[in-house]
């Protein structure tokens, strides 16, 4: 699978763990960046990112900033996108099985590595469920996206 990875610059150190946790696992990985210690604005990488996952240049996002919370919104401003902050797997599991999340967000400032990695992992390896009951669902927030764009 591909994935297409963005944090801004508080998130470098993890960033690089899960680019290589993911390298290790047999996926590609697309950095989208930043690669640079200096202060930057997350929004941007988000954008950058979820506009990747909507067009279909990658299979799946992952976002990191201090918190997770401002990347993530400002890539679900994105049409088609569904991005979800976690800070453990259960949520990151539920995020792909009940609502087909597009890209996992998190925080470098509120998970450790290895939290982070465990994440990634379920994230990864976890479907759709297809239960008509989701699908309805997400089919909801989609139009809600429709109507509001």
């Amino acid at each position: 699978m591909t994935v297409g990875i963005g944090n801004d610059h508080s998130a470098l150190e993890l960033k690089a763990e899960i680019i290589e946790f993911l390298n290790q696992k047999g996926h590609e990985v697309i950095d989208y960046g930043t690669n640079s210690e200096e202060s930057c604005d997350y929004p941007i990488y988000g954008e950058i990112v979820a506009n990747a996952v909507a067009k279909g240049e990658v299979d799946r996002g992952i976002l990191i900033c201090g918190t997770g919370l401002g990347i993530s919104l400002a890539a679900n401003k994105v049409k088609g996108i569904r991005a979800a902050v976690c800070s453990e797997p259960f949520t990151a599991k539920m995020s792909r099985e009940h609502n087909d999340c597009n890209i996992l967000a998190f925080g470098a400032r509120v998970v450790g590595a290895e939290l982070a990695k465990m994440m990634v992992d379920v994230w990864m390896n976890t479907e759709f469920s297809g239960a008509e009951r989701h699908v309805n669902r997400v089919n909801m927030i989609m139009d809600i996206e429709e109507k509001n764009s």
